[in-house]
């Protein structure tokens, strides 16, 4: 699988599951690069407990995640990716 459809799939999973589990993303925790650097302990706590935006000269450039949620978003991706296929292979 290629790394577009990964993060599509990842996407997909997120907007799926957001629902349920009343994550948004708007009020997501955020580093600075420096502080993560700095303070990569604080960052792996931080990211266990919700995921972390670290942005780099103000601008968000990585999501930082607990690996159990990671899982989560992942198998909801792959379901939700069987279920276009399906879909897809029926209309066809």
């Amino acid at each position: 699988m290629s790394a577009d459809v990964i993060v599509w799939l990842v996407i997909l999973a997120i907007l799926a599951t957001n629902r349920l589990s009343g994550f948004d993303g708007r009020n997501m925790q955020t580093l600075s690069a420096r502080d993560a650097k700095y303070n990569f302990g604080r960052l792996i706590d931080m990211a266990r407990a919700e995921p972390v935006t670290v942005e780099k000269h103000g601008r968000a450039v990585v999501v930082v995640l607990a690996v159990e949620e990671y899982e989560r978003l992942t198998e909801a991706a792959a379901r939700e990716f069987e279920k276009a296929d399906k879909t897809k292979k029926r209309d066809e």
